[in-house]
């Protein structure tokens, strides 16, 4: 019995790992020596890429391909159609291979909105958030929000994914943070 549910349409390459309950819907490829974590979600038209390393509970929806190089921690929420690269200065007649790639990592927790661009060779914090159509040029920091061509920070959100205030409180869910040496960290009550 299987412990994940593949849709009769998606192509698993052998080689892939996928954990439990994870679900694969309409013409998604997962490609040789991928690995899937349990209890995640990928939309109708989702490419993973040789070699990528998706955790748990991630929530990647339609039209995304997440290249070889690129990392989602445990709970990251991808987009529809948001994009990720892997080549800083591609050509197709000087292809570079796996080996030259720029590894991009998106931490725990953090989301992208759709139509976003990820360029390689960044790193998205924790709980940060990237507006959609948004294009991420640079490393951001753990719960920042990121919108804009190219994306700059215009705030700080929440882990529940609320937009602070400025008094760093969260009306949803009533967590508080503080602002230390640049970064957010919520205060323990």
């Amino acid at each position: 019995m299987c412990e994940f549910f593949v849709h009769e349409t998606a192509v698993i390459d052998e080689g892939a790992s996928i954990g439990k309950n994870t679900k694969i819907w309409h013409f998604s490829h997962i490609q040789s020596g991928a690995k899937i974590g349990s209890n995640c979600s990928l939309g109708q038209n989702v490419n993973i890429a040789n070699n990528v390393m998706i955790g748990e509970g991630c929530k990647i929806q339609n039209n995304v391909s997440v290249y070889e190089g690129v990392e989602l921690e445990d709970y990251v929420f991808c987009g529809p159609s948001c994009v990720f690269t892997n080549d800083l200065t591609p050509r197709a007649k000087y292809p570079k291979g796996s080996a030259n790639y720029v590894r991009t990592v998106v931490q725990y927790g953090a989301s992208i909105g759709a139509n976003a661009t990820i360029v390689c060779g960044n790193t998205v914090g924790k709980w940060a958030m990237i507006g959609s159509g948004a294009v991420v040029t640079s490393d951001v920091p753990n719960h920042a929000l990121m919108i804009g061509i190219p994306a700059r920070q215009h705030g700080w959100v929440c882990e529940c994914g609320m937009v602070l205030d400025d008094s760093l409180s969260c009306p949803s869910c009533n967590r508080m943070y503080e602002i230390a040496d640049g970064e957010l960290r919520e205060v323990e009550g």
